[in-house]
């Protein structure tokens, strides 16, 4: 009798246990994606099945590095973008370009307050001769600032161009974790849908605990291997939201590159011009 209820028991114990293993595939079914509804080339399909070949689902080490190289990748790159922003100070620029409008509008003001150009030049020669002299000043201040900002400029062009190749790799690193992900996904919906379900008919044709045990491995190995995939799309997301960052840092760059360009260009050579012309009706 005490056989007989052993034995009993032990089947409990037994159904319960594929029971469980039966509970968890179907939540894990039911929250599963299986494609990421991305367009592969055809090297990268080839890719994802040579991934998909090489995943061992029961290889706890393997599970545990899938993917990892292409995650540190992106780390990698987010620390190499973020040492960029810090070492950047467009601050500095600011202030070089508002000194340059400050210098100017100084100028200016000091000869509306006589008024302005020929107003200056209608009094005696000393006056002009102090105008001349307030020119170069500020001729001077303005060209040692106009050197400043064509250093910068000249770094600047080289970040909108060095950030466009951060683009490209970004992009890059993002599409090598996607097919680590896709092949992932593929593996756990052949697992779910094929090997587990193979373990769990030969734990209950069989009766023996060790084949329950190992249905029941196989499922907390497959449970695992979808946190890992969950892992790589957290690293995605990264890279993910690096892009836009990249594209606002260069638009950044850009415009103040376009605004020292105004500057030299367009406000400076403007103003000289207007005292070129005010010396000459002067001198007429």
């Amino acid at each position: 009798m005490s056989g007989t209820l052993d034995s009993l028991m032990d089947d409990a114990v037994r159904e319960a246990g594929i029971a469980e293993v039966r509970h968890e595939t179907a939540v894990q079914e039911a929250s599963a994606v299986n494609t990421e509804g991305v367009t592969l080339t055809p090297d990268e399909e080839e890719k994802v099945k040579e991934f998909i070949s090489r995943i061992d689902i029961n290889d706890s080490k393997l599970v545990l590095q899938y993917g990892a190289g292409a995650q540190k990748k992106i780390a990698d790159f987010s620390e190499t973008a973020l040492a960029n922003v810090r070492t950047k100070d467009l601050g500095e620029i600011g202030e070089l370009l508002n000194s340059v409008v400050s210098e100017l509008k100084s100028f200016d003001n000091e000869t509306e307050q006589k008024g302005g150009f020929l107003g200056l030049f209608k009094k005696a020669d000393k006056k002009l001769d102090g105008l001349k002299a307030k020119y170069d000043k500020a001729e001077g201040n303005i060209d040692r600032v106009v050197k400043a900002m064509e250093g910068h400029q000249v770094i600047l062009l080289k970040d909108v161009a060095m950030l466009d190749k951060m683009y490209e790799t970004n992009l890059e690193y993002f599409k090598e974790l996607s097919l680590y992900i896709i092949a992932g996904k593929e593996k756990l919906r052949d697992a779910r849908e094929n090997e587990l379900p193979r373990l769990l008919r030969k734990a209950e044709e069989s009766g023996l605990a060790e084949d329950t045990q190992a249905a029941r491995d196989y499922s907390s190995m497959v449970e695992r291997f979808e946190k890992k995939i969950y892992d790589l799309e957290l690293t995605r997301n990264i890279s993910m939201q690096m892009a836009p960052q990249i594209r606002l840092i260069q638009n950044n760059d850009t415009m103040m590159s376009e605004k020292i360009q105004s500057t030299l260009v367009n406000t400076i050579p403007l103003w000289k011009s207007q005292m070129v012309i005010a010396i000459g009706l002067n001198h007429a």
